[in-house]
């Protein structure tokens, strides 16, 4: 089974044959680092968090066996990918997503099935929790009352607007969900506290993953339908993620702050910003790798899949949608 690895020391990383080869830069404390093979087969993509010395020979040869490169700076922002060349390309498809784009009505349904499943995952959340003794009625309330107007909204612009309210209305349940830090608002460039820079880095690591899962589906992920498509970014992506972030990003917050698995030395503080600090990270991309491996019982295809497949069964479902295949677009909703 291929799996993602995540580089976080600097380091060069070259070809040996049918392996990668990395070899990570010494420091001080460690200057006995030994070089790392990794089986290209095994290999489904690549998250550079360090300084990575290589050459394009590397990057033919990550094109040719499709496993794309995602590329974080120093503050764990996401900044970019090297994607290989399209190799489930499909004209009829590229036309039809195009075709649904244009098409204000059925721009609006697919957008709108995006938010409403992003808003039942929202309110999952918040019942789980509030069945557990947090005092959440009155957000639970208000999140229902923004979904039940999503039938009446008439536009893209108005639906965006629901959904940002709905998750403002959300993130003040943050203070009574997590027990360790406390929720001051949601401040994304810089960070500003603890909370925020969890937030800010896991959906950076949920809006590469649905990157991954486009890339293996035959959709192209600039022609989007929640978000507007616009220049230096995969839009596609930022729709699918808003599906998946209450269930692998939030959940995985509320997780690792209750349990206390992430403290306040997993963290540092640059310019009054908050950013995780090495330790921190390789924590969160451990927990994040065992979310995204972590298998349910799917109702319709009586089977047990991941969460990392249920990504792709979204792609997949909204492809054939387009294509006319099926007639609704129902993206994934958690039922526990």
């Amino acid at each position: 089974m291929k799996k993602a690895y995540y580089l976080f020391n600097p380091g060069r990383m070259s070809r040996r044959e049918n392996t990668l080869k990395f070899e990570p830069q010494p420091t001080e404390e460690r200057s006995d680092l030994k070089p790392r093979y990794l089986p290209v087969e095994g290999v489904s993509a690549l998250y550079i968090f360090g300084s990575l010395d290589t050459n394009s020979a590397l990057y033919n040869f990550l094109g040719r066996n499709h496993i794309p490169v995602h590329f974080f700076d120093y503050y764990q922002h996401y900044t970019g990918s090297f994607a290989p060349k399209e190799h489930l390309l499909a004209g009829q498809l590229l036309i039809a997503q195009a075709d649904a784009y244009r098409e204000a009505s059925q721009r609006l349904g697919i957008a709108k099935a995006f938010v409403e499943a992003s808003m039942f995952n929202i309110l999952k959340n918040l019942k789980y929790y509030g069945n557990r003794g947090r005092e959440l009625s009155d957000i639970i309330r208000q999140v229902e009352q923004l979904k039940a107007e999503l039938p009446n909204a008439k536009n893209v612009g108005h639906l965006m607007g629901l959904e940002g309210n709905a998750r403002q209305t959300y993130y003040q349940s943050f203070d009574s969900i997590i027990d360790t830090f406390e929720w001051k608002g949601r401040r994304k460039r810089p960070p500003a506290d603890e909370l925020n820079a969890l937030i800010s880095f896991g959906n950076s690591l949920c809006y590469t993953v649905c990157l991954d899962a486009i890339y293996n589906s035959q959709l192209n992920p600039t022609l989007s339908y929640l978000h507007e498509p616009g220049t230096r970014r995969f839009s596609l992506a930022l729709d699918i993620s808003e599906i998946f972030k209450p269930i692998l990003v939030d959940r995985l917050i509320f997780r690792l702050c209750n349990r206390r698995e992430i403290r306040p030395e997993h963290f540092d503080w640059v310019d009054n910003a908050c950013f995780l600090s090495p330790s921190g990270r390789k924590k969160v991309v451990q927990a994040w790798e065992e979310r995204l491996q972590q298998t349910i019982q799917h109702r319709k295809l009586e089977r047990k899949v991941s969460y990392r497949h249920l990504l792709r069964l979204d792609c997949y479902k909204l492809a054939k949608h387009l294509l006319k295949m099926e007639p609704q677009f129902e993206p994934f909703k958690i039922w526990w």
